[in-house]
């Protein structure tokens, strides 16, 4: 199972991203495709935090835009939102604990545990701070491999 992170969300809605295009081939791939794929719940809140922060975007997205665009995407038949379950907690203590991450990483962290957790094959993210915790398998999809 494939999971995407915040920003693969956040490039497919911007256009005037330079991966905009890549990132809604991707998105479009999994959405319409017969295999299940996630999103991380804390995915999806980061997103609509990223989308619509002033600081971020000038203009920012406007709320209602960034919620219709979440809730597009949750009506895939084929995607599983990840969520913390039994068992989770061993998962993230273990990673935050290994790789010795602390504050905002933390965030990160519990990405990554929610994928292990969920038994992921492949986070697809354009994030590279996911290297500090190689039992995820990460990929950027929007690059030439």
């Amino acid at each position: 199972m494939i999971a995407l992170d915040t920003n693969i969300l956040v490039y497919a809605l911007r256009e005037e991203s330079p991966w905009h295009a890549s990132a809604v081939l991707r998105l479009r791939e999994l959405a319409e495709g017969r295999s299940t794929w996630a999103i991380p719940a804390p995915s999806l809140h980061e997103f609509l935090a990223v989308a619509t922060h002033p600081r971020i975007f000038t203009p920012p997205t406007p709320l209602g835009v960034a919620i219709e665009f979440t809730e597009a995407v949750l009506q895939s038949p084929t995607l599983l939102v990840l969520s913390e379950s039994d068992g989770y907690w061993p998962v993230l203590h273990g990673l935050v604990r290994g790789s010795n991450v602390a504050g905002r990483r933390i965030h990160d962290a519990r990405i990554a545990a929610l994928c292990l957790h969920h038994r992921v094959a492949e986070l697809w993210s354009a994030d590279r701070d996911f290297g500090r915790f190689p039992q995820v398998k990460t990929r950027n999809p929007l690059v030439a491999s």
